[in-house]
């Protein structure tokens, strides 16, 4: 998993497959030999527009069993989840993440593209947004997580000598 304290995301998970969204989550795995090997989650966020509140969607977490890493399941499923987002009208994904990896498939630098990012703890490179069909211009803003991420502290990365 290349996902911050991998011991909070099985709780992420649950809390935001059962959290009350305007939005569903969409969660998609990848299986090989009937053995799930990977797994992507889009759950409900929200923009906060000048215009008016957007509903969009954050990536987060996705996961690939450590012997298959490299060999392209992550990227299927990040394709297939930003897809599936699509068809349904959403107009962002938002995700915190590696620019290197996620800059390849789909995603580009948020704040370079006019959005603020929820926390001060987030890093300006690993802040990212994919821009899907239904984006319009004026889909500038603040970028905020749904309560889970905040109730389990998921949020940016924590000092560990402060």
């Amino acid at each position: 998993m290349a996902f911050g304290d991998g011991e909070r995301v099985p709780g992420l998970v649950e809390a935001l497959r059962t959290a009350r969204a305007a939005t569903a989550p969409l969660s998609f795995v990848a299986t090989v030999g009937g053995r799930v090997v990977g797994h992507v989650l889009l759950s409900a966020a929200r923009l906060d527009a000048p215009r008016r509140i957007v509903d969009v969607l954050t990536l987060s977490p996705l996961g690939v069993a450590p012997e298959l890493q490299g060999q392209g399941i992550g990227t299927r499923l990040v394709a297939h989840a930003l897809a599936a987002a699509d068809g349904q009208g959403m107009p962002l994904v938002f995700l915190e993440g590696s620019p290197h990896y996620y800059g390849t498939r789909g995603f580009e630098g948020a704040v370079a593209a006019g959005f603020r990012p929820p926390s001060l703890r987030i890093p300006e490179a690993a802040f990212q947004v994919a821009r899907l069909s239904a984006y319009e211009p004026w889909m500038t803003g603040t970028f905020v997580y749904a309560e889970p991420f905040w109730a389990l502290d998921c949020v940016g990365l924590r000092d560990p000598a402060a």
